[in-house]
């Protein structure tokens, strides 16, 4: 009720007059938690003036679920806290590292644990921070990073590809099994919507060989070369499509076409131009089609495109050659560990022009210069302060600080 221009929560003052006008009156029984007025909030006991009976609510918190990126909720009546997962911390289990991101230059903060965080550096970045600039004539590409992103550039859509194109590229593998397994070496397309079916072009590496595949709406037209030879340390692709017929020759090999399926001749794609990897690191957000699970691993160059028979090849991008994004694409035959030394066993790992330290169980920090805590979660073995204490770090150990209502060496209990 409203009286007066106050407002009255639960129940109102019990005066004669109240009485007289309304009968008895019945407060209300329960808890209240959240009081907005005018989407304002007000705090119910700190900016009450008055009140009377007014007690805590016994209801636990954690029904109300209160923490935050999958924590647990631990309560009795009077005590409550979170046990946050991994990379996550705070009461309410609502800091994760990237939170303070440290990294620049627009890169991508992925965080390696509650303290470190590593950044996926953006094309022509490198460096522990992507502060570094480098200069990127024949990019070089990691695959899938262990955090599972693919290492990309993204360049503007192709102008004019509908009806025909030529491609012409060189590639050069890294020196790993898995560069031939299964390998994204270029994409564009999406996905079909109602009754239009998924428009793509895409190229790859699966068991050694190439796999050049299209669909034009109608049903997916695929190429599969012969094995490569691994004795050439570079290969050059040569590919193309003129309405429905396509065609692929790769090294010395004999050129061999296909002709895809239905009576739909145009390929209508509308979405950026993916070499070596994608933005999306998950192949299910990509159209229906071989869907090459790791982004490519080695070197690639000189691409080159047109798109009719009287034009001749440029490279993809607005202006010329220039992409739009990227990833974690360095150098071909530079390595960003040449200028990082990581301490106290920590080994360097490289990712394209992504660096970072991998540290050995009891440090931390960029280039593992820091002790790991006995009270930090990432020590090994964890500590065993339990209920919400606090884990406080000795000289010879630890202790644990109990709160109101428990007892015992790790507060265990109640």
């Amino acid at each position: 009720q409203i009286t007066f221009g106050s407002i009255f929560l639960g129940n109102v003052p019990v005066h004669e007059e109240v009485h007289r006008c309304a009968g008895q009156i019945y407060g209300y029984k329960g808890c209240i938690r959240d009081f907005q007025v005018n989407h304002k909030e007000l705090l119910i006991i700190d900016e009450a003036l008055e009140g009377r009976n007014v007690e805590n609510c016994n209801v636990p918190i954690c029904n109300y679920h209160p923490c935050h990126n999958g924590g647990t909720c631990t309560s009795d009546e009077e005590n409550w806290y979170c046990e946050c997962p991994k990379l996550f911390t705070g009461k309410l289990c609502q800091f994760a590292t990237c939170d303070k991101n440290p990294c620049g230059n627009g890169a991508t903060c992925f965080p390696k644990s509650r303290q470190d965080a590593v950044c996926l550096c953006p094309y022509g970045r490198s460096g522990i921070l992507c502060s570094d600039a480098i200069n990127i004539t024949q990019p070089s590409f990691s695959g899938t990073d262990v955090f599972g992103y693919t290492s990309f550039l993204a360049y503007s859509a192709i102008p004019d590809i509908t009806f025909y194109y030529e491609f012409r590229l060189k590639f050069q593998l890294a020196n790993h099994h898995s560069a031939l397994q299964d390998n994204l070496i270029f994409f564009t397309g999406q996905k079909g919507q109602g009754l239009n079916g998924d428009d793509f072009l895409e190229l790859g590496l699966r068991n050694g060989r190439v796999v050049y595949s299209y669909n034009l709406g109608s049903g997916t037209a695929t190429i599969i070369s012969k094995l490569l030879d691994l004795t050439l340390n570079v290969h050059v692709i040569h590919l193309g499509r003129n309405l429905q017929k396509g065609w692929l020759k790769v090294d010395d090999q004999k050129n061999k076409t296909v002709t895809s399926p239905g009576r739909l001749v145009g390929l209508n794609v509308f979405s950026q131009f993916y070499l070596g990897g994608y933005h999306e690191y998950i192949p299910e957000l990509l159209p229906k089609g071989p869907r090459f699970k790791n982004g490519f691993q080695g070197c690639i160059f000189d691409v080159q495109v047109r798109t009719s028979l009287n034009q001749g090849f440029k490279s993809p991008g607005a202006p010329e050659g220039h992409p739009n994004s990227g990833r974690s694409v360095g150098q071909c035959k530079d390595s960003p560990c040449s200028l990082i030394k990581c301490r106290n066993g920590g080994k360097c790992i490289e990712t394209g022009s992504t660096v970072y330290c991998d540290c050995l169980t009891g440090w931390k920090g960029a280039f593992c210069t820091e002790t790991v805590s006995v009270c930090e979660p990432e020590h090994d073995p964890p500590h065993l302060c339990q209920q919400g204490s606090t884990c406080v770090p000795l000289p010879d150990g630890y202790t644990c600080h109990c709160p109101l209502g428990t007892t015992g060496t790790y507060c265990e209990q109640g």
